[in-house]
């Protein structure tokens, strides 16, 4: 997916052959064993993995997630997704993306530990402030980048804190990082219903994921006055055309772990819940959830991707013919992330730290910025709002490779 949604943006730029091929293929592609030691006394040996997209522009930047699918090729993918990301939200940044092929909800938090300091000990050769900076994804949070950030310090001698990003506060992590993700998403989703004409209080919106991005992405657009109708996260979907309300949901979430049994809301079949009527429909969870079989079945006016690769080629050529959904990619949907990790990486080498409100306040500057500039290159070249994103993001890449040139 990543590689033919690069090579459809790379062909519009008309890239030199050169240029075109270093842009594409990864600076490094590092695998690694993780032995660990369980609970029960069996060693049992995990496979991690980091891709290293592109250093040209600066270090590389991405999550590590711990997942039983994390393979080589959907780290390498999300690694050149988030270079592309970075350099259209006019981040310092390479792409980078890591993960280790494992269930943590399996795990104590024993073994969790262990597991991360034994992977960040194989990296150390490979990481660093100015190399590659990692940061929370699927199945790690801001515990994960604690442990990270002790392993780095103690072999430094010295607490390095711009190791990472998405740390506790209290370890130097940025006010706001937890929810700027989901508030990115929110933000974008309302700059397009300005668009359209649509009222945010007089609009829905369906979930697909309540982790850490949808929850705060429902609680953002909740806030905004959007009308929540649907949700669903692995346990379940929940339905209610009057409205969910946010804030109940996640206690019940707290308690239970799930949507699933919400009272506030009706069950639903999650994949018939992602054809419903409503305005906003966000993807936020795993990739290819929109697909050649329910692409030509969305009744949305928006498609707000806060996942990363959400639709599958196939789908976007449905969409594409529609011409009726407003897409926002995930290139530019859910780079509050990345972004906000950028703020946070800043404060730590300027040592000062920022409030919540002047951190919100300078994403959604960046964001507003980012948004104008792919809405008006697609309007200019009569293109899709993901081949604009991607093309602004590739040139941004392929001119610091042509002016670098090619080391020999």
């Amino acid at each position: 997916m990543a590689s033919t949604q690069f090579d459809r943006a790379a062909d519009y730029l008309d890239l030199d052959q050169s240029v075109r091929e270093r842009c594409k293929w990864p600076k490094r592609l590092i695998t690694v064993t993780v032995p660990v030691q369980r609970d029960n006394g069996d060693t049992e040996v995990f496979f991690g993995y980091r891709v290293q997209h592109h250093l040209s522009r600066g270090p590389v930047k991405g999550g590590l997630r711990f997942h039983p699918n994390v393979s080589i090729g959907e780290v390498a993918a999300l690694a050149m997704w988030m270079n592309w990301k970075c350099a259209l939200m006019g981040l310092p940044y390479g792409g980078g993306k890591g993960g280790i092929a494992c269930d943590p909800r399996s795990m104590s938090t024993r073994e969790l530990e262990n597991m991360t300091r034994r992977f960040t000990t194989e990296m150390l050769p490979f990481i660093g402030p100015e190399t590659d900076v990692m940061a929370p994804d699927m199945g790690t949070n801001a515990q994960t980048m604690a442990w990270i950030t002790d392993v780095y310090s103690t072999h430094a001698g010295h607490l390095v804190p711009s190791i990472v990003t998405g740390k506790p506060v209290e370890l130097l992590g940025s006010e706001g990082r937890t929810q700027a993700t989901g508030h990115g998403v929110a933000f974008t989703i309302s700059r397009a219903f300005y668009k359209l004409g649509i009222e945010d209080t007089k609009a829905t919106a369906i979930i697909q994921g309540f982790g850490n991005v949808g929850a705060h992405a429902a609680y953002t657009l909740a806030r905004y006055g959007v009308t929540i109708t649907g949700i669903s996260d692995i346990t379940g979907a929940i339905w209610n055309p009057k409205g969910i309300d946010i804030n109940q949901l996640t206690e019940h979430v707290a308690k239970t772990h799930g949507v699933k049994d919400f009272p506030g809301a009706d069950a639903i079949d999650p994949e018939e819940m992602l054809t419903q009527p409503c305005d906003a429909l966000v993807p936020a969870a795993l990739e290819q959830v929109i697909h050649a079989d329910n692409a030509g079945k969305l009744q949305c006016r928006v498609l707000a991707e806060a996942a990363n690769g959400p639709t599958t080629p196939e789908a976007d050529t449905i969409l594409e013919e529609r011409g009726d959904i407003f897409l926002i990619p995930d290139v530019l949907c859910n780079a509050g992330g990345v972004t906000v990790s950028y703020f946070e990486w800043v404060q730590n080498l300027q040592h000062y730290q920022w409030s919540e409100q002047e951190v919100l306040s300078k994403l959604e500057t960046m964001l507003e910025k980012a948004f104008e500039n792919v809405m008006h290159f697609a309007e200019t070249n009569q293109m899709s709002h993901r081949v604009a994103a991607l093309a602004l993001g590739v040139h941004e890449v392929a001119k610091v490779k042509a002016t670098r040139g090619l080391f020999p």
